[in-house]
């Protein structure tokens, strides 16, 4: 993922807020899309039953495990580093959620017991972390598949609302129809990573 590399690797922690770490992680979304729409066509040569819906998906999921501090890849040190582009992204994120912890339960006891850490010396704030993405996880999905270049691509799945309750195809962008344009058409960012 270049996720790494991008705006959340980036984003100053000083004065954070809940949304700036959204539209941070929104821009890297949207710039891993445009990454992969590019190199998609090269990488159908070799597997032709790629669908450009299905990849973003996977991405898609993989961004969520790095927001709730999941993620199974651990990166390489460079040389001359003490530490991977990813321990640096986790302690990144870690400051993050330690200020949205400290803002959010600055006048709120029930989310301070709902979102207290197991490790008080080392917090990590999977919890809130969790329900971070699961308030967000749309607009990320919004964000991966804004581009015009995906007009027309479809998810493989029935998962949007449909005619009569039966469920429905993403025809468009990725996207279910735009009476359920928030519906995001996949699961697998709710799939543990190794069975991805």
């Amino acid at each position: 993922l270049h996720l790494c590399n991008k705006n959340i690797q980036q984003i100053k922690t000083e004065n954070i807020t809940t949304h700036n770490l959204l539209v941070d992680v929104c821009m890297a979304a949207n710039y891993e899309a445009e990454s992969l729409i590019r190199d998609h066509p090269q990488y159908q040569t070799k597997y032709n039953d790629s669908q450009i819906c299905t990849v973003l998906a996977r991405s898609f999921a993989d961004i969520g495990d790095i927001v709730r501090g999941r993620d199974l890849y651990r990166g390489n040190k460079k040389k001359k580093q003490n530490e991977t582009e990813r321990e640096k992204l986790d302690k990144n994120l870690k400051t993050i959620f330690t200020q949205i912890y400290n803002d959010v339960t600055k006048t709120n006891e029930e989310l301070k017991r709902r979102y207290k850490d197991e490790d008080d010396k080392d917090p990590n704030y999977y919890k809130l972390r969790e329900d971070w993405w699961y308030a967000n996880r749309q607009e990320v999905w919004k964000a991966l598949t804004c581009s015009e270049q995906l007009k027309g691509n479809k998810y493989f799945r029935a998962t949007c609302g449909g005619d009569n309750e039966s469920p429905s195809m993403a025809r468009d962008k990725c996207r279910c129809g735009d009476r359920d344009v928030t519906i995001v058409p996949t699961y697998f960012d709710y799939v543990p990573q190794y069975l991805r």
